[in-house]
């Protein structure tokens, strides 16, 4: 395994992915739709299967006070956690032991969502979506500094992606969570 480009980006195909996402949001291909921050009433994570990246990022954001909601594009609903993810999320002081996927068909949306992707592959499906193309939709890895918009899915790669890629969300949420006051919970 290379420990430099696995650490980092997951894989060779997550670095490659990473590139690529570069150029989409950079040209305008991504399909975002940006929000009106103040009409963002809940954050809505969205990764492949909401059992690695969605689940961690929505209960960080939870555990600041947020309303949040999260569901995978390609998984069913009631599934706990990636056990060696949700291992290292404890590490790190986040429970995920109550956390159980949501799949897109279980998904309610509401008014005042925001849907917020790890990959511009995501965007891509929730803007063909009818229940949801409506809706806003942002990269979380846009709120890193310097901005990485593919967050590799760390679903079976290495202890060392897996804390480099919470390490980015870690990062990402605060700055994301700023910006939309209004997704409070009262």
């Amino acid at each position: 395994m290379n420990g430099g480009i696995d650490a980092r980006f997951g894989t060779a195909r997550g670095a490659v992915r990473l590139a690529l996402s570069w150029a989409e949001v950079g040209l305008g291909l991504a399909r975002m739709a940006p929000p009106d921050p103040q009409g963002v009433q809940r954050l809505v994570f969205v990764c492949h299967g909401n059992i690695c990246r969605s689940a961690y990022a929505a209960a960080l954001a939870r555990r600041a006070g947020y309303r949040t909601a999260g569901f995978g594009l390609s998984t069913s609903t009631g599934q706990g956690a990636h056990p060696p993810l949700a291992e290292i999320a404890a590490r790190r002081g986040v429970a995920l032991d109550d956390h159980r996927s949501t799949a897109l068909a279980d998904f309610v949306p509401q008014s005042g969502d925001l849907l917020i992707a790890m990959e511009v592959r995501h965007l891509r499906r929730l803007s063909t979506d009818e229940r949801l193309r409506h809706l806003p939709r942002t990269l979380l890895g846009c709120f890193l500094v310097p901005p990485l918009p593919h967050l590799h899915d760390p679903y079976e790669l290495s202890a060392a992606y897996t804390e480099t890629c919470l390490a980015r969300i870690e990062q990402a949420v605060p700055r994301l969570l700023s910006r939309f006051p209004s997704a409070r919970a009262a």
